[in-house]
């Protein structure tokens, strides 16, 4: 890597934070502006740098020059022609390709070609650069209580590498002994001193520049929160005062007055006025005036309820101005999906304000088509997607949603002998989505409830699936209540209803394997009778600090799951279904599901989940429950080293092959599930992300299983039973999407006997350990 460097030029190879004792380490290493390339280890080369040098050594940038500057001439002599005469359509198009050329020259001019910017150049050492880096360190050590810090750093160099070695002397940091406020305004220092216990300077801690930064904005929130429409973090000031022998600050906090007034004036609000304008595409515009609740409406050809958008509208007559109620209103409105924008204005009339709210409709229908391919048990299949929006259905802001799929997907036959088989799958369902609780219904419940953005869907749906093993048919209906907190934290579903009629046509070979299961004592093929399937559920995810969003703040996700099912059953005759000769199940589900992001460095996350999940059947099912509730365990998002669905129960030891390998054809139903996946994730160089997992967990059933035995939970072995399976990952990542392959290897297989289930080894020892290995393709981080 140090090869053709000139003289005086060092490769970069460390660098290192020395001296830290109470700061945060991973802020001032984030502070260091030049950071070595990645290498492999032991090797010593980095594949970013290799791939960079190679595209410069294919790199023309004279010859890109000479082609910009022809394009940059024949696109003047069009400009010049437009002049004088119209263009034909062969000379639009020819000035449209002309630009495209253009902005694809500049690009590679300002930043290489493809493999330079998917590698790394060398990082060659810069005393300038690491001078800024020690005054940034500082800078940061001063803004966090670090008064008296100094910084310094040393270079070591060793024929054309160099280390650098920043030097840190903490000293004392200095504490916050008081906090106190100034201001000439009586009701704003009342309105400070009442919330003072949110504020984010408190005696006893560390002072930190960005907690009175934090500060400043919460007191603004808080006056605006209160009718102080035209207050700004501008007229905030502080002083902090040190005593450099106790190591203790003094903060005041001065609230100036305003440059063209005596005081901060408080505004009330007047009537609202909301203004819905019609399409830019539409000529004549017949205009509605309307009034309800305090809100003066004017509607475009009257198509919408006042009394749904009233109902998201959070600002009265007669109340003080507040910040958090505007905020409110626009985002429930944009919630309802009938507006291309919302704009909301005051008028200012002495210390009068009157809100005005602009929109203009959104577009009456979407449709969307898709085309694709799926990635299920390793091998991608084709599908094609159609979907249809429908704003307004009925006039009152309702949404009908149509949608449609069709595709391939290869699955593994349970019956026969090996390989991958094709799966057709279709379904289909329409919904019409209320943005209100349609029951139980008062007169009072949109405007009590339209903070949190209620919605009812109802929805009906067909899906097929044709399986080598059977054909699946199933007709459904749901309805359920969604709504959300006002800080967006949490989402809630409640399923009122949703009911399945089911209906299976087995193959011969898989009814015999179905049949001779039920001969040794497992009804499993009771899961397969024609059937109605009826459902109560709710849940709720809680998401922390925005969980998916891949910042770099730590952030976690919970999404609790019940479900009772036959429920509904007790509400009506159980003629119904006998009289169908349909089968019913009752059982109860329970699922939890937590999720965890840990940025390390800049370059480093560790995230990891923990999931959950009961399933018991009672009453009626005979120990069985509907196929699709069962849990699985193994896959591209369970236990990777395991193949979907395959892995379990217990400790049950699927039958051998002839090759000697265990037959993983047959899915694994289970009653419970636990899964614990964790992942260290790095960025390798351009789109490209690296990862190393160890995921843990195993399914049980409750009861034991004739035909599997070894399959049921016991308390003072299961922890013996906990697959364990490692691997590496590659990612890479293109913003709109992630391509993501694993490898994982099985470490410790449950399916063994005792004193054999570490079996890590064999796959570098044995031929037939390469069977511990399973490659997954999958769209997106599996969590």
């Amino acid at each position: 890597m140090t090869r053709g460097l000139k003289e005086g030029e060092y490769l970069l190879t460390k660098t290192n934070v020395k001296g830290i004792n109470e700061a945060d380490k991973g802020a001032l290493n984030n502070l260091i502006r030049q950071q070595p390339n990645t290498t492999i280890p032991l090797l010593g080369t980095s594949a970013g740098v290799s791939i960079y040098n190679f595209g410069l050594s294919i790199f023309d940038s004279a010859k890109h020059e000479i082609r910009r500057d022809n394009f940059q001439q024949e696109r003047r002599t069009l400009l010049a022609k437009r002049d004088t005469v119209v263009w034909d359509r062969k000379e639009q198009r020819r000035f449209i390709k002309i630009n495209n050329n253009l902005a694809s020259l500049e690009k590679k001019l300002s930043y290489g070609n493809f493999f330079m910017r998917t590698g790394n150049p060398r990082v060659v050492y810069d005393s300038m650069t690491t001078a800024e880096s020690s005054r940034q360190m500082l800078y940061y050590l001063q803004n966090n209580g670090f008064f008296d810090a100094q910084t310094d750093f040393i270079v070591r160099k060793q024929g054309k590498k160099a280390v650098v070695d920043y030097l840190i002397s903490e000293n004392a940091v200095y504490k916050i002994d008081s906090f106190y406020t100034r201001s000439d305004n009586e009701d704003i220092y009342r309105l400070l001193t009442a919330r003072n216990q949110n504020s984010f300077i408190t005696s006893g801690t560390s002072y930190a520049q960005s907690n009175l930064t934090k500060e400043r904005q919460r007191v603004e929130d808080l006056l605006k929160d209160n009718g102080f429409y035209t207050f700004t973090r501008s007229y905030i000031e502080y002083n902090v005062y040190k005593d450099t022998v106790s190591h203790v600050v003094n903060i005041e906090q001065i609230i100036r007055k305003p440059i063209y007034a005596d005081k901060h004036q408080v505004f009330v609000l007047d009537s609202i006025y909301f203004s819905l304008d019609a399409p830019e595409n539409v000529l004549f515009r017949n205009t509605q005036r309307t009034k309800y609740r305090d809100v003066n409406f004017e509607l475009y050809d009257d198509k919408y309820s006042e009394k749904i958008i009233s109902s998201r509208i959070f600002l009265n007559k007669g109340d003080l101005y507040n910040k958090t109620n505007v905020i409110e209103t626009q985002r429930q409105l944009a919630n309802l999906d009938l507006f291309r924008f919302v704009n909301i204005a005051f008028d200012t009339l002495g210390d009068v304000l009157r809100p005005r709210i602009f929109t203009q409709p959104n577009q009456k229908y979407q449709i969307t088509n898709q085309l694709g391919a799926s990635i299920t048990e390793q091998v991608p299949g084709p599908f094609f997607s159609h979907s249809l929006r429908n704003r307004n259905l009925f006039r009152g802001a309702e949404i009908f949603e149509f949608f449609f799929r069709a595709g391939l997907e290869g699955v593994v036959s349970a019956t026969g002998e090996g390989g991958v088989f094709r799966s057709r799958e279709l379904n289909t369902s329409a919904s019409i989505i209320f943005p209100q609780f349609l029951f139980p219904f008062s007169s009072n419940s949109l405007d009590k409830y339209g903070r949190f953005n209620p919605r009812t869907r109802t929805l009906i749906g067909y899906n097929y699936v044709d399986r080598p093993e059977y054909i699946r048919e199933s007709v459904n209906g749901v309805l359920s209540y969604n709504w959300n907190t006002r800080n967006l934290r949490q989402q809630y579903t409640f399923n009122v209803l949703d009911a399945n009629f089911i209906r299976s046509n087995l193959s011969n070979d898989f009814r015999e394997i179905l049949e001779n299961l039920q001969n040794q004592g497992n009804n499993l093929i009771n899961s397969f009778l024609p059937s109605y399937v009826s459902s109560i559920s709710g849940q709720v995810i809680i998401n922390f600090n925005q969980y998916g969003a891949f910042q770099r703040n730590k952030a976690s996700l919970l999404r609790l799951f019940a479900e009772s099912g036959g429920s509904t059953l007790n509400l009506v005759n159980n003629s119904f279904v006998e009289e169908r000769n349909l089968a019913y199940f009752q059982f109860l589900k329970f699922q939890a599901d937590f999720r965890r992001y840990i940025p390390l460095t800049r370059e480093q996350t560790f995230a990891y989940r923990l999931n959950l999940g009961l399933a018991r059947p009672y009453g009626v099912s005979n120990g069985i429950l509907p196929y699709e509730k069962y849990f699985f365990a193994g896959g591209s998002t369970g236990i990777r080293a395991w193949q979907p669905r395959r892995l379990g129960p217990g400790s049950f030891t699927p039958p051998l092959l002839e090759n000697g390998l265990f037959d993983y054809r047959f899915e694994q139903p289970g009653d419970i599930l636990f899964e614990g996946m964790f992942e260290l994730r790095s960025k390798i160089y351009g789109y490209f992300d690296g990862a190393f997992f160890v995921d843990i967990g195993n399914s049980w059933t409750f009861l034991e299983d004739p035909t599997r035995p070894g399959a049921n939970f016991e308390l003072n072995r299961f922890y013996r039973e906990l697959a364990v399976g490692t691997g590496l990952g590659l990612r890479m990542d293109f913003d709109f999407l992630v391509l993501r392959l694993d490898l994982g290897i099985k470490a410790i297989d449950p399916a063994r006997e005792i004193g054999q289930r570490f079996v890590l080894n064999e796959f570098f020892t044995s031929r037939l350990g390469r069977s511990n290995a399973v490659f997954n393709i999958g769209i997106g981080y599996p969590f």
